[in-house]
């Protein structure tokens, strides 16, 4: 039977205000950075559901019958508001569930966790994606700062494998196509630090009660990562030798 994972996030909306002269208007677009990605674990054979921002923010699991039928969860992007404010708790004042709780208590009975880069995760610009602190930062395998988090680096860095005798990393060579930032984190004691950005770690994974997690800390598609890097041979080997290792077991 295939693997099911679940993407949550990796999506926005572009509202635009244009100014010619004396006049103006606006315009919108909707945008999902989530190809690269969601087309290498297809190709590997695992079925995918991608939950952008705007749907996530209702139709995430809110029940561990529900979060458990996933091999794997991937957030990408999403900040804490999205998981934490459903309409029921934001605008009618009703208790919900607290779905980063539920993420964390999945992982700990058997599922998996990968947090991928951006804007909005880990803690993010202006520190507004806020996982620090938070149940799903207990089962992530890296510390958080308490402040925006982002390392900019528009002249490009190369992530370098450190441990190549991992399964995630096995095969892939020493040195990466350059990426153009990251969120900046600090490895837990027991963690397994892969890829290296600098002096900072870009993958770090470890096994956690029944489940597993994994960072990665850079985007998987624009901007920070560049098509030199999301058309790299080596972005799907990598992707699909990663959920192969977190879905191992289930």
């Amino acid at each position: 039977m295939k693997k099911h994972v679940l993407i949550a996030g990796e999506s926005w909306v572009t509202y635009s205000v244009h100014i010619k002269g004396a006049d103006a208007f606006t315009s919108c677009i909707y945008e999902e950075g989530v190809g690269w990605l969601r087309s290498s674990l297809k190709s590997a054979g695992y079925l995918v559901t991608h939950l952008p921002n705007h749907l996530a923010q209702m139709s995430f699991p809110f029940k561990s019958d529900d979060i458990s039928k996933y091999d794997a969860i991937i957030l990408s992007d999403i900040g804490t508001n999205t998981l934490l404010l459903p309409k029921e708790t934001f605008i009618d004042s009703q208790i919900t569930p607290n779905r980063l709780q539920l993420i964390r208590d999945y992982v700990y009975e058997g599922g998996s966790l990968v947090m991928i880069g951006g804007y909005m995760t880990f803690q993010g610009i202006e520190g507004k994606a806020r996982y620090y602190k938070t149940p799903v930062e207990e089962i992530l395998p890296v510390k958080l700062k308490a402040v925006d988090d982002r390392v900019e680096c528009p002249q490009g860095i190369k992530p370098k494998v450190i441990k190549n005798d991992h399964p995630v990393v096995m095969g892939l060579p020493e040195t990466w196509p350059d990426v153009l930032g990251y969120n900046q984190v600090v490895p837990k004691e027991g963690a397994d630090i892969l890829v290296v950005c600098g002096d900072d770690p870009l993958v770090v994974v470890w096994s956690i009660g029944k489940g597993k997690s994994m960072a990665f800390t850079t985007d998987c598609g624009p901007h920070w990562a560049p098509p030199q890097f999301v058309n790299w041979s080596g972005y799907n080997q990598f992707w699909q030798q990663a959920t192969d290792w977190l879905c191992s077991g289930r």
